[in-house]
């Protein structure tokens, strides 16, 4: 959520900054912003989109050739989407130095320092965290911007990642990060800053991630790096593991759309190299040095939000079957606040796509101050959570742009598939085994494909429900977090309530819900459960449910059962949800477009939630 663009350099940083702000639009947001030096401070911003933001630009009389900027859009939390209070904030209007800074995150004490701002004479004009920070600068402040942001962040508790620019040092720009991620793309003689390195790929590939409470001071040829005590440290500038390309709509017309029809070259990606059938073997080298301790785990928890959750869910089934290794899944928003027991021989296990999640990075470090050995399954590779786990495996799905999550959740699935294989098969799998599902696992990708080749039949048979605005959906087993995510991918995107149960459940009250005509989806592939879900389905038809149904290639007789039939290739059960999930993703999808939804920003979403 919200995003963060700074340039400092040789050309025209507008263009620089406004292109970053694009690239940044899925993050979430509600207001744009820049801050423009170079005589003068030159300050544009409002409520809405970046287009919103242009708008206001062009009808600005402002000289707009400045070569050093800041620019930002803003996911309110202190405070409503007003002019006021987006971004970038600046000091104290009368007696300011022309301060301006932008901000993701939330300074928890804001509320203390905004009194002891106001006794000093400070005047506020907005309601945001962000303005009070800006002051508490501009009061330390006396002609060196570092020492006067390293002074302000001493001070402050909570979480931030920021840029900062003042008017008396035109060749300075100085930015800073704890707890919300930040990374500076280095170029030839200009340093673009930026919350994701989506907005940083277009400019260069050389770039280096802030660690917490880390200070970097950018002119244009040179940089340093320091501690908020001012202690200097050495960043690490590694090579960004995507290109434009990847970042690009290309012949799609949505990334949404785009991500699905991606779905089997990036699961190709994910086992590259990892999986071999013809040995029966895993290969994954992030866990290498730790697959003793995992081996002789008593038990693992599985931790993380939203969609991830749901992957973990699943994670929790595929290391008691493959590992035999007691299981459970947890919210990490509830695993950190709940004095979670952790035991020797405890591992955790956090999945996020971003590796920025604020939630599921506290419950990693809750985990870790317990005692416990924690894993990271992350697509992002540098972030917080791949920084902060002992150990872990990259999705290597690439980057994932559209707000509701499809290419990483089945690459967090065949991640997850994987190293309960690589446990198991240490612990009791034989090779014969391995080396079968190895096979089926090598096979998914193509099944993925036929899958997706189904869009436009799955698009005819969304049509006939979209103006239902309640539906259910159901499955067993492995099927049920398929069941929970595709009700989510409903509500998320086409804002159609939904919800998700494992199908036994729907008698416990929710069948209470069916009427004539009401959409249920049963995720009813061929099965150990699939005679009880078939009955379940009878229990809703009876009631006048329409039923659309998820089954296996082959299972004709299901078409007796059901009102429409979405198939998908037979593999062995703890593959399925892989297959199971995408025409739910494609339902999903096409429920928003033909209600006329903006599918990759939705409403009051954003892609990573790096604040509570």
């Amino acid at each position: 959520m919200c995003g963060i663009v700074a340039y400092i350099g040789n050309k025209p940083a507008l263009p620089v900054l406004l292109e970053g702000l694009k690239r940044l639009e899925y993050r979430g947001y509600d207001s744009a912003g820049v801050a423009l030096l170079k005589d003068e401070l030159i300050l544009l911003k409002t409520a809405g989109r970046v287009r919103v933001l242009e708008e206001v630009i062009t009808a600005s009389k402002a000289p707009l050739d400045a070569t050093l900027g800041i620019a930002h859009t803003r996911w309110a939390t202190h405070g409503e989407p007003t002019d006021e209070n987006a971004h970038p904030h600046t000091d104290d209007q009368s007696k300011g130095h022309g301060i301006a800074l932008i901000h993701n995150g939330i300074i928890e004490n804001y509320r203390a320092l905004k009194t002891y701002l106001e006794e000093r004479g400070h005047v506020f004009t907005s309601d945001t965290d962000t303005e009070v920070l800006t002051h508490l600068i501009g009061e330390l402040y006396d002609g060196d911007l570092e020492s006067a942001v390293q002074a302000a962040l001493r001070e402050v508790t909570g979480a931030y990642a920021i840029a900062v620019i003042v008017k008396s040092e035109p060749d300075v720009l100085v930015v800073a990060r704890k707890g919300s991620p930040l990374m500076v793309g280095v170029g030839k003689d200009e340093y673009i800053v930026a919350s994701d390195s989506s907005a940083i790929v277009a400019h260069t590939t050389q770039a280096f991630t802030l660690d917490d409470y880390t200070v970097a001071r950018l002119t244009r040829d040179s940089f340093r790096t320091t501690t908020v005590d001012n202690v200097p440290i050495t960043p690490q500038v590694r090579e960004l593991e995507f290109d434009l390309e990847q970042i690009e709509l290309g012949k799609y017309e949505h990334f949404m759309q785009k991500e699905i029809h991606e779905q089997a070259q990036a699961l190709r990606m994910c086992l590259k190299g990892r999986a071999d059938s013809r040995e029966g073997q895993i290969v994954l080298g992030g866990l290498a040095d730790l697959a003793r301790t995992l081996v002789k785990a008593r038990r693992i928890i599985f931790v993380g939000q939203g969609t991830a959750f749901h992957a973990a869910m699943i994670g929790e089934y595929l290391m008691e079957d493959l590992a035999k290794i007691p299981s459970e899944v947890e919210f990490s928003s509830e695993f950190r606040y709940r004095n979670p027991i952790i035991e020797e021989g405890t591992v955790v296990i956090a999945i996020s796509q971003s590796g920025e999640t604020a939630d599921t990075l506290a419950a990693i470090q809750e985990a870790h101050a317990r005692g416990a050995t924690t894993l990271g399954i992350v697509n992002v590779v540098g972030s917080s959570l791949a920084r902060e786990t002992d150990a872990g495996v990259y999705l290597r799905v690439g980057p994932e742009i559209g707000v509701a999550s499809t290419k990483a959740f089945l690459g967090q699935l065949m991640t997850a598939t994987m190293i309960a294989a690589f446990i198991g098969r240490r612990r009791f799998l034989s090779n014969e085994y391995v080396s079968n599902l190895m096979e089926d696992l090598e096979a998914i990708p193509d099944h993925i494909q036929r899958v997706v080749d189904q869009s436009d039949h799955i698009r005819s048979v969304t049509e006939r429900y979209i103006s239902r605005e309640n539906w259910l959906f159901l499955g067993r087993g492995y099927n049920y977090p398929v069941a929970l995510e595709g009700a989510l991918k409903l509500k998320e995107i086409s804002y159609i309530h939904a919800e998700g149960m494992p199908a036994a459940e729907m008698k416990h009250g929710p069948i209470a819900l069916i009427d004539h005509g009401m959409p249920v989806v049963f995720v009813a592939p061929r099965d150990s459960q699939y005679d009880k879900v078939i009955s379940n389905i009878e229990e809703v038809r009876s009631r006048g449910g329409h039923v659309i149904a998820v089954a296996t290639e082959g299972d004709e007789s299901i078409r007796d059962h059901c009102e429409d039939v979405f198939y998908v290739p037979a593999v062995p059960e703890p593959l399925q949800p892989m297959l199971t999930s995408v025409p739910l993703q494609l339902l999903a999808y096409h429920a928003a477009v033909l209600r006329g939804k903006d599918v990759d920003k939705p409403r009051n979403l954003a892609k990573s939630v790096t604040v509570e």
